[in-house]
């Protein structure tokens, strides 16, 4: 699974301006966040689909689909909830 290009970072626009909005992340290069210095989130594309890594407390990524809005949205409310503890 390959990190995302360009053209996938565009059809996650709107989720991405919304992460742009989160205090506490980052974005050091386009679709990869931060949180201090560490590694926080990212995205990857596959024939499966889009996918994001997100360290949620904890030291492993977890992996979601942000294929749709809905999985966008839940996406959304998982890091701000996160970053709000």
């Amino acid at each position: 699974m390959k990190h995302a290009g360009a053209a996938t970072l565009g059809l996650l626009e709107t989720l991405l301006t919304k992460l742009r909005g989160l205090p506490a992340l980052k974005e050091k290069k386009p679709g990869i966040f931060y949180v201090k210095s560490k590694p926080y989130l990212h995205f990857h594309e596959d024939p499966a689909g889009i996918f994001a890594d997100v360290r949620l407390g904890g030291e492993e990524f977890e992996r979601f689909p942000v294929n749709t809005e809905r999985e966008q949205h839940s996406l959304l409310q998982l890091v701000a909830k996160d970053q709000a503890a």
